[in-house]
């Protein structure tokens, strides 16, 4: 597979700049890159983006991450290997990313569930974090960019 064109954001580099202060000000509000790169892998997965579904897994691989919780990020509530708040995180990610699939896209429980574990400003990063991969994986699937060997 090709890309159909030169991904955007090397068209217009303001928005890479934007994207790239997005991810940091998600650094700054305390969601770990463990937990962003859970996040990540999982948005993309359910999204079908090759580029980010790879580059994330890699990534979880490098921080040291076990192949067991990579392997079934995708199968997470049946997965021994995630914590509480992991399990929160992934929730929200997928209410978020899937919003027309039911009429109140993010129910109270999952939202509950995510403030039992996060306070304020992390939460904040972590909306913004699946936000951010949900625009990658839009941007990545429209031009069919491939993954990088």
């Amino acid at each position: 597979m090709e890309p159909r064109m030169k991904h955007p954001v090397r068209v217009v580099p303001d928005a890479y700049k934007a994207l790239a202060a997005l991810s940091a000000a998600v650094e700054q509000a305390g969601v770990g890159k463990q937990l962003s790169e859970l996040v990540n892998l999982r948005v993309s997965q359910i999204n079908g983006c090759t580029v980010c579904c790879h580059m994330h897994a890699r990534d979880l691989r490098k921080m040291g991450d076990s192949d067991e919780r990579i392997d079934t990020v995708a199968a997470w509530r049946e997965s021994p290997w995630f914590t509480d708040a992991e399990r929160a995180a992934l929730a929200l990610a997928e209410c978020a990313t899937r919003l027309a699939d039911r009429p109140d896209p993010v129910p109270d429980d999952v939202w509950d569930e995510a403030t039992r574990h996060f306070d304020e400003k992390t939460l904040s990063g972590l909306l913004l974090s699946i936000s951010a991969i949900n625009v990658w994986n839009r941007l990545n699937a429209a031009v069919r960019q491939v993954p990088e060997s």
